[in-house]
């Protein structure tokens, strides 16, 4: 797809400050996911008496996932028609309001509901983060700051963990405190971030701008790999001590290492995007989808802790190499009018996937924890599968073959 050159913009450039705002706002969504997990237990104890609380304490956890995924694309659109920066303060507003209101709510059912407006935020955030990277960015830099985001997001995930369990050891509302550091984020993005501008070619001054249509065609076959990519993204962190409970491994030390050891595979696998991007995209997602699946099916046919540990690393290295590839793909095939809603799209696929990875586990094994072998070997053959499905990408979506990143998009305001 032909894009905007660039025309060259001396006033503003987009440097550290705008790379570690962009990267850290992106962790902000990972909070909503991870940061209640530990304190889930003594939440429901505290609204044992409440009806229907068995179910609306767990929702408290995946709520804001779900609305991401249904919300994410009308941020992407709002991006596009309205602005990135407006929409990013305002969401980031939302995020510290809602965030921090549980501290002093009494009702379980208004609880829940100032967690779908964190999901409606975080909707906002992620879209916006995501789309100005590809704005303010091009080429290698861009590919890079992409990597980056994937591994800046594992690693918050860890942290998140951490500091929830240890925020929530007397009290189980003290974790929903955190949210206020959207308020650092806040003033800081107000003031070094702007509304990027498209940049376009001399002769279009003189002419009447084209509106192009949005590229479903080449896009719908990458978010299917999106969804798929945050579906695989959940195996681990969520069926993990499952398994290692069948193996007769249940020290929180040991099941511990284990999350460290993917998490390891996924920073290993985020990092080697740049060393491995002489590779046409298609192949790097037969990689990626290949190892997610060899690391299933070893989790599948694991007899030890030493064997699940191992597996669990290989299944990072595909994760990791999932996503920056495919986003970076993505907003190879959009100028720069369309970069929010391409956006917008991508993350609701992957929180999308996030949130019925627990669901298609359950629905294969129905319920019975004995089969969860038996179900992750089903999901590794299916990653196997979509491995060689990756190839067709470029055919299915009308891309260039082995159109993988390109260097040349439209950009604003930024190198």
């Amino acid at each position: 797809m032909a894009v905007e050159s660039a025309v060259p913009d001396h006033r503003r450039e987009a440097g550290l400050m705008q790379s570690l705002l962009l990267l850290l706002g992106s962790c902000l969504p990972v909070l909503g996911a991870v940061l209640l997990a530990p304190v889930l237990p003594r939440m429901q104890a505290h609204f044992a008496e409440v009806s229907g609380s068995a179910v609306l304490v767990p929702i408290v956890l995946t709520l804001p996932a779900l609305m991401i995924a249904l919300l994410a694309p009308f941020a992407g659109m709002i991006a596009d028609r309205l602005g990135r920066k407006p929409l990013l303060l305002a969401s980031m507003a939302l995020y510290v309001l809602c965030g921090v209101l549980p501290l002093w709510l009494e009702s379980l059912p208004a609880i829940v509901a100032s967690r779908a407006g964190i999901g409606l935020a975080e909707a906002g955030i992620m879209t916006c983060c995501t789309t100005l990277m590809g704005d303010y960015y091009s080429g290698a830099r861009r590919e890079r700051l992409f990597a980056l985001q994937m591994v800046a997001t594992s690693l918050s995930a860890a942290v998140f963990i951490a500091l929830g369990g240890f925020l929530g050891q007397n009290d189980w509302r003290t974790p929903f405190a955190l949210y206020a550091v959207g308020l650092i984020f806040l003033p800081l993005m107000a003031w070094q971030l702007w509304e990027p501008q498209p940049r376009v070619p001399m002769a279009a001054t003189l002419a009447q701008p084209v509106k192009r249509a949005f590229p479903w065609r080449a896009l719908t076959p990458m978010y299917a790999l999106a969804l798929l990519a945050g579906l695989s993204l959940f195996i681990v962190p969520v069926q993990a001590g499952y398994l290692l409970n069948l193996l007769h491994v249940d020290a929180p030390q040991q099941i511990g290492m284990t999350m460290g050891a993917n998490q390891l595979g996924v920073l290993v696998g985020a990092l080697s995007f740049r060393l491995l991007s002489g590779l046409r995209s298609q192949h790097l997602l037969l990689i990626a989808f290949g190892l997610a699946g060899a690391g299933g099916l070893l989790m599948a046919g694991a007899n030890s802790h030493v064997q699940v540990v191992v597996a669990v690393l290989v299944n990072g290295l595909g994760i990791g190499l999932m996503l920056p590839t495919l986003i970076t793909w993505i907003m190879a095939q959009v100028g720069f009018e369309q970069r929010g809603r391409a956006a917008g799209w991508f993350t609701a696929a992957i929180f999308a996937g996030e949130f019925v990875s627990p669901l298609v586990v359950l629905a294969i094994t129905a319920g019975a924890v004995s089969v969860l072998p038996q179900a992750l070997a089903v999901i590794g053959w299916l990653q196997l599968v979509v491995a060689l499905f990756c190839l067709s990408v470029p055919r299915l979506g009308g891309l260039l073959p082995g159109a993988a990143v390109s260097s040349q998009d439209s950009i604003g305001n930024g190198h």
